[in-house]
């Protein structure tokens, strides 16, 4: 057993150096290798990123309440779709939703998640094309009336390449 050129504990760690087709080996403990800095730290605890997520969307027990606050309770957090079954850890894991139901069962848990997603609760959606030309029309229209040609511009332009793209011709 090799031991340690240092301190004479067992050697676990063994380095080899060849410089000018001169060969070097240092033969060290853990401990010895470690205050000099040849081999790194062991790594300290590992993080639970579930637990860390889970945290992230609700730091509080059932009820979002903070501990020791005074006032009204929050109601109960529904954890369960009455109709599929589908758990709010389910759907944590899962990323998806089991049934239509799920929307309004688990609405308190659902609400934060999607305001910080899509930062609103009401859906947005996108205009029918028909109804933006439409529009753009008008504007188009208008900005002409105030003398406005550039905006007016702007706008045609705006039109031809969506009516370019609806034709399949754009480029």
């Amino acid at each position: 057993m090799v031991k340690c050129q240092i301190c004479e504990n067992p050697a676990t760690v063994h380095l080899t150096d060849i410089v000018n087709k001169k060969k070097r080996e240092l033969h060290l403990c853990e401990q010895c290798a470690r205050e000099r800095n040849l081999i790194p730290e062991p790594p300290g605890p590992q993080i639970d990123l579930k637990a860390l997520m889970g945290l992230l969307t609700s730091p509080f027990p059932q009820g979002n309440t903070v501990p020791g606050a005074t006032g009204p309770a929050a109601e109960p957090v529904a954890t369960t779709c009455e109709v599929c079954g589908m758990t709010v850890a389910e759907f944590k894991a899962a990323g998806r939703l089991g049934c239509p139901h799920d929307y309004e069962s688990l609405r308190s848990t659902l609400e934060p998640l999607l305001e910080r997603i899509h930062r609103s609760l009401a859906h947005a959606g996108k205009t029918p094309r028909a109804v933006r030309l439409h529009d753009w029309q008008k504007q188009m229209h208008a900005a002409v009336a105030a003398e406005d040609y550039e905006e007016a511009a702007r706008l045609r332009d705006l039109i031809r390449r969506s009516e370019q793209w609806a034709a399949g011709s754009v480029q």
